[in-house]
Formats: C-alpha cells, sequence, structure tokens
C-alpha cells in the first residue's frame, strides 16, 4: 500500500515537483527507506479545495499515516522512522541541530540588500562551523552514514547553492573543503537526484522573496 504524499508543485509547470526542501526531506526519507509512495503536487498559489480540506493551513509536505492527514516534516519524519526502522536514519541527539541555523542565515543574505549589514559572515560563519564538525567528524554530520540530519540539511544546502549562485553569483569559499565535500556527496546521492526540484524551479521560487 503506496504512502499518499502531498507535496509542493514547481511555479508555472503544475506537474512538475517544486522547489520545497521540507518535502524532499520526507521525500529523501521515503527513498532511502525503499517506502511505497504515490506524490500529489499541488499549486500552493492556488491551493485546491480538496487540499485545504486535508490541511487546513495549506502548507506541505502533508503525509496520510492510518487515514489521517499529518503535517510537519519534522513529525512525519519521526512516524516514518517509527514505521519503517530499517535502514535506521536515527540521527544520535548530539548531532541533531548539526546546521540548523544555515537556512536561516542563507535566507537573510540571500534578501540582503546592503553588502555591510553582516549577514554574508554570519552564514560564513555557521558554513565554517559544519566545516569543522565534519572535519573531525564526517563524512556525513554523525560519521560514516547519512541520517536524518543529512537528509534535512542536504536540500537546504542545495537552495543555498542554486539561489546565491544565481541572485548574488556567490558560492560556498572553496576553502570548506569538508562542506564542498558534503554537498558533492548528499547531492550525487541517487535519492537525491530523483526528488531534488530543477534548478529553474528553485529560482523561480526564491525570485518573489529577493525582489521583494
Amino acid at each position: 500500500m503506496a504512502l499518499e504524499i502531498c507535496v509542493k508543485a514547481a511555479a508555472g509547470a503544475l506537474d512538475v515537483l517544486g522547489d520545497c526542501p521540507f518535502c524532499q526531506r520526507v521525500l529523501l526519507t521515503l527513498e532511502e527507506k525503499k517506502v511505497t509512495y504515490k506524490m500529489h503536487l499541488v499549486n500552493l498559489s492556488d491551493r485546491p479545495q480538496w487540499f485545504l480540506e486535508i490541511s487546513p493551513e495549506g502548507k506541505v509536505p502533508v503525509v496520510k499515516f492510518d487515514d489521517k492527514w499529518v503535517p510537519d516534516s519534522d513529525v512525519i519524519v519521526g512516524i516514518l522512522e517509527e514505521k519503517y526502522p530499517e535502514p535506521s536514519l536515527k540521527t544520535p541527539p548530539e548531532f541533531a541541530s548539526v546546521g540548523s541555523k544555515i537556512f536561516g542565515t542563507f535566507i537573510t543574505f540571500l534578501k540582503s540588500k546592503d553588502a555591510n549589514d553582516g549577514s554574508e559572515q554570519a552564514l560564513l560563519n555557521e558554513l565554517k562551523t559544519l566545516d569543522e564538525h565534519l572535519k573531525g567528524q564526517g563524512p556525513f554530520i554523525a560519521g560514516e552514514k547519512t541520517t536524518a540530519v543529512d537528509l534535512g540539511l542536504g536540500p537546504k544546502l542545495y537552495h543555498l547553492d542554486v539561489a546565491l549562485g544565481h541572485f548574488k553569483k556567490w558560492t560556498v569559499p572553496e576553502s570548506l573543503t569538508y562542506v564542498h565535500n558534503y554537498m558533492k556527496s548528499i547531492f550525487s546521492r541517487e535519492s537525491f537526484v530523483k526528488t531534488q526540484a530543477a534548478k529553474e524551479y528553485v529560482i523561480a521560487g526564491w525570485a518573489p522573496k529577493v525582489n521583494a
């Protein structure tokens, strides 16, 4: 029995997977655990009535467990780990928050119109912290194997890579070798390639926020 999941459709291409890192996190978890699933692509700029009935806040992802639609990628990933324990993707608690500030600092820098507001440095500091962690612990956040924390961070780093490259002509400094290797490892995983949004849809997704 395939699990049903509602995810974001691409802007301007409603039959194609869109640019939601939280949706990709759940899809990655399903792929890594080899769980059969059925995707429903939702147009978030004109949410259909059937979707609002199962997700009153209009948010994705939502997954149907035992006839109940469950929102929030944190909650969904937790349930998937319980229901499908093999292979285990549990992250040891001491590593669970590694890289957790990167996405917020990326968004602040992406939207920044002032080169001297410290937003670039704040992002660099977070990436340096990740680099140091991976240097001592890697190649993945909890060591040799990918765990839930990698599947959460990978999609966010993909957005960072694509959006900053396009809108700011900015790339992660080459000196952060461990971060570069980490991104290469995650982005080249079969599960990641299968579940990522095309770069043009990532760019289209961020454009309104950058130009706001």
